[in-house]
């Protein structure tokens, strides 16, 4: 196996940086939303106010883990490139290969939560055709 050096996790730095900006901004805008449904839903309680409040809070559970996953990644790369600097070549190897795991997970919830909010854009389209 070839050894890593510190270059190799530091590349990752900048893109799950900007995956996480993503996911914060992600979440910024379900604030937005959530509070004008939850005004709407109590001014006029609809069947499509409460399909879309579930699916809101479904896309805010996820994408509270898609940044868990997130930050555990970028932490555990920045513990790799310390066992690089003191030489524990084997555990920075691990940490790795699990940093990039949690990264995948991340990424694959941003696809889970990114076909729920299809739904919730379908819902919006319910409300114009009837």
């Amino acid at each position: 196996m070839e050894e890593l050096t510190l270059t190799t996790p530091s590349i990752l730095f900048s893109a799950i940086s900007l995956i996480m900006l993503a996911y914060t901004n992600r979440f910024l805008a379900y604030a937005t939303v959530i509070r004008s449904l939850k005004i709407e839903h109590e001014s006029n309680p609809t069947a499509v106010t409460a399909r879309q409040i579930e699916n809101i809070r479904k896309r805010l559970y996820i994408t509270r883990s898609m940044q868990l996953f997130g930050v555990l990644s970028l932490l555990l790369c920045v513990v790799c490139t310390f066992f690089i600097y003191v030489g524990w070549q084997l555990t920075a190897v691990y940490m790795f290969a699990i940093s990039l795991l949690l990264l995948v997970i991340s990424l694959a919830l941003s696809v889970k939560e990114l076909l729920i909010s299809v739904k919730a854009l379908e819902y919006h389209l319910d409300r114009v055709e009837t």
